[in-house]
């Protein structure tokens, strides 16, 4: 039997309805926000993610799908869409638009990294880039936002850790101070952080080996090496945070794990994931399409949820609930059959999901309502159809009443809205 590939899974309905309900409110929010949607390829030139993640990166030397094209260009599944967002600005000149460029992705990345707990090789994003400006306020309008999807997709108690990772002015130097360090902390690290204390030594920091965080923990502190334009700009993203009601706590050895990244660097955790517990991510990025071959210097802040893993939380803490049916309509016989049909597509027509009995048996009918979670189950028999009545079952009481076939759709829509609210 083929079996779905290593790392990757399907996604199969109650757990989809779910998903779609994600993406759903943070559509909605993103409106609120004035986000637009862009849709970029699965696939990029390898030079991109190379150029704009960072060679040296787990990412870019050890977790890309690369292969190469039948016209011997190097092409690779997109591991995460900025790099892909700022190559199409840059492309298409969104610099040319009035006023900042907020857009907002969802879909599928690809990382072949080991399998665990809410991690996949094909996993799935939702994030939003806005570019056009270095203003603190707008890297806190940007974490106000990821807390606003989280919230409305019902995802409570989750944590706010917060750093600054400088910029090209002050980190080398701090960079300098951290090699001095790791030439006598790096042999004792793991075989990962080993290496990138000789190619690229910020992501020690990002280390989530338990038993190196002893050594990680006395390693020097960027925030004690920040110059004095992003010490003022770390200020006042958390004097906007306070300001807005958001709890954060500072974390000096949040990194991130790319290249791109400088001063504001965000994380919100969620404790139902255990170790792994980052369910979104983000930060500014001010030299990245500069990077990607810019002439137009092109500031920028972002982030992404990881669906696969803010599903799972959700899951976990019994805050999913996926849409229930609202109507269960059993026909008992042809006649009622092509009956239920028109009703159906009235009550359809309004909005309404509704679900058809096809074997014309009452008792199995109610069963599978029940099942289906249906709000109302719709009776339709041969005394219904004489006199123009429905048979309409509250599921959730019991209770059962005749309704006139021409008032149906009014009840069913005053009842929906009561459950709404």
């Amino acid at each position: 039997m083929i079996r779905a590939v290593k790392g990757t899974r399907d996604i199969l309905p109650p757990s989809s309805d779910l998903w779609i309900l994600l993406e759903d409110k943070a559509r909605a929010v993103f409106r609120a926000f004035n986000y637009h949607e862009i849709r970029t390829p699965i696939f990029e030139e390898t030079a991109l993610f190379a150029r704009g993640v960072g060679e040296d990166t787990d990412i870019v030397s050890k977790e890309m799908y690369t292969f190469e094209d039948r016209d011997g260009a190097s092409l690779t599944l997109r591991p995460e869409c900025t790099a892909s967002v700022i190559r199409a600005f840059i492309e298409h000149r969104l610099d040319q638009q009035p006023g900042l460029v907020k857009v907002f992705y969802m879909g599928p990345m690809f990382r072949r990294e080991r399998p665990q707990k809410g991690r996949y090789r094909q996993f799935y994003q939702i994030g939003a880039e806005a570019i056009g400006s270095e203003s603190p306020a707008l890297d806190a309008e940007v974490i106000e936002l990821s807390a606003f999807i989280l919230a409305a997709a019902g995802l409570a108690d989750f944590k706010l850790l917060l750093n600054s990772v400088g910029c090209r002015e002050c980190r080398p130097a701090f960079i300098a101070r951290l090699r001095e360090r790791l030439l006598e902390v790096a042999p004792h690290l793991c075989r990962d952080c080993q290496r990138r204390a000789e190619t690229n030594p910020l992501r020690v920091l990002d280390c989530k080996v338990e038993a190196d965080q002893p050594l990680i923990g006395g390693l020097p502190s960027i925030l004690e090496n920040l110059c004095q334009a992003c010490a003022a700009h770390f200020a006042a993203v958390q004097k906007r945070l306070e300001r807005a009601g958001i709890g954060f706590q500072i974390r000096p050895r949040l990194v991130r794990g790319l290249d791109y990244y400088t001063r504001t660097t965000f994380e919100i955790t969620h404790g139902a994931l255990g170790a792994q517990n980052s369910v979104l991510g983000g930060g500014r990025y001010d030299g990245l399409a500069e990077m990607l071959g810019s002439k137009v210097r092109a500031p920028g802040i972002g982030f992404s949820i990881g669906e696969d893993r803010l599903a799972l939380s959700l899951e976990e803490t019994s805050c999913a609930a996926a849409p229930r049916l609202d109507v269960y309509i059993a026909p008992l016989g042809e006649a009622a059959s092509l009956e239920a049909a028109d009703i159906a597509r009235q009550l359809r027509k309004l909005g309404l999901s509704v679900e058809i009995g096809l074997d014309g048996k009452l008792k199995r009918s109610l069963e599978i309502a029940n099942r289906l979670d249906a709000r109302f189950a719709l009776i339709l028999g041969e005394n219904e159809l004489a006199s123009g009545l429905c048979q309409l079952k509250d599921m959730l009481t019991g209770e059962q009443q005749a309704i006139p076939r021409d008032e149906l759709a009014n009840k069913l829509r005053l009842e929906q809205v009561e459950d709404a609210g």
